[in-house]
């Protein structure tokens, strides 16, 4: 549900996500290594897989966080009538 003042109010996740990333991304090149150094290819490749993974969604934070503000609506815009479930969009 819209209240009208999300513009005001809104607030992106976006840098926390980026600084969780980047804790995840140490941790897992830390597994990676480990793991090399103990002899467990498996474990390693799994790590070394999530390292992967964690840079493709730090990429696309990055990205994100770069393209900054998007279109909100103005002041003169009305609140969204709130939904009934139906998808009539409460009328």
């Amino acid at each position: 549900m819209r209240s009208g003042n999300e513009p005001v109010n809104a607030r992106s996740a976006l840098r926390l996500r980026f600084w969780l990333g980047l804790w995840g991304l140490v941790w897992a090149v830390f597994g990676t290594a480990v793991f090399a150094l103990l002899g467990s290819p498996g474990w390693a490749a799994a790590c070394g897989v999530l390292v992967l993974v964690v840079l493709v969604d730090l990429t696309l934070v990055v990205r994100h966080i770069h393209q900054g503000a998007h279109w909100q609506p103005d002041r003169t815009v009305p609140p969204y009538e709130p939904g009934r479930g139906d998808g009539t969009g409460g009328r």
